[in-house]
């Protein structure tokens, strides 16, 4: 009993990990950060980029653990919390903070996010300590990476 109950917590500790995202709580989630910068990773389940961006940023973040909050937000409905939260444990994603779309209009959210946005992901959205934004659409390459710190 106590062994299939260790075995259990670690899923449980991914599913309480991964919130829903309303229009609601955008504006708090671009508010710019007291230091440093906050990055948010908009993914999809579908997105063939989307796993070798989160990498790269996992790695940006870790080398810049106190300049870098790292927020992964996928654009998939949190109705499909299962399949969200299972790929991100796949990736070693779980201690970021995750979001998924809780909007019958995701276009909304995206409008919300970066009224620039056409929705195409994978996309980065940096907000820093001085209130400046960056968004970059696509894989990342090392000269975008650099242009996140």
């Amino acid at each position: 009993m106590l062994l299939a109950w260790a075995l259990l917590l670690p899923s449980l500790a991914v599913a309480a990990s991964l919130q829903p995202l309303t229009a609601a709580d955008v504006p708090a989630l671009l508010k710019a950060p007291a230091q440093g910068e906050r990055i948010i990773a908009l993914w999809a389940l579908d997105c063939a980029y989307c796993e070798p961006n989160l990498d790269a940023l996992d790695k940006l973040q870790r080398a810049h653990p106190h300049a870098i909050e790292l927020i992964i937000v996928a654009t998939d409905s949190i109705g499909r919390r299962e399949a969200i939260e299972a790929r991100l444990h796949h990736m070693g994603m779980d201690a970021y903070p995750a979001r998924a779309y809780a909007e019958a209009s995701p276009e909304r959210i995206n409008f919300l996010l970066d009224p620039q946005w056409g929705g195409e992901t994978p996309r980065v959205l940096v907000i820093r300590a001085d209130g400046s934004r960056l968004g970059i659409s696509g894989a990342l390459t090392p000269t975008e990476l650099q242009k996140l710190l």
